[in-house]
């Protein structure tokens, strides 16, 4: 049986595939919300080992979270939802 070799960055940072509307605007944000979610889970566990303090991982988290947010102002994600290029109306 061979053993498939893992790169330290696909198993620190593993990626899942997207199955949504595939847009380039659509893709980016789900990279950066699975990076938001990588981070959040190192940053609880650092937190959880008494690593880093409550307050600091607060901080860390708030800090990411309007990232995130900051990303999908950027890209537009979410504006007009119900937008539909197919529907014959104008």
């Amino acid at each position: 049986m061979e053993k498939k070799i893992v790169s330290k960055e696909d198993f620190l940072y593993p990626r899942g595939p997207y199955y949504g509307h595939v847009k380039p605007e659509n893709l980016v944000f789900n990279a950066n919300l699975q990076e938001f979610a990588q981070r959040i889970s190192y940053i609880c566990n650092l937190e959880t080992g008494g690593k880093i303090s409550p307050e600091e991982a607060y901080e860390q988290i708030k800090l990411l979270w309007k990232q995130l947010k900051h990303s999908k102002k950027e890209l537009k994600i979410g504006q007009e939802p119900f937008q539909n290029n197919d529907s014959g109306e104008s």
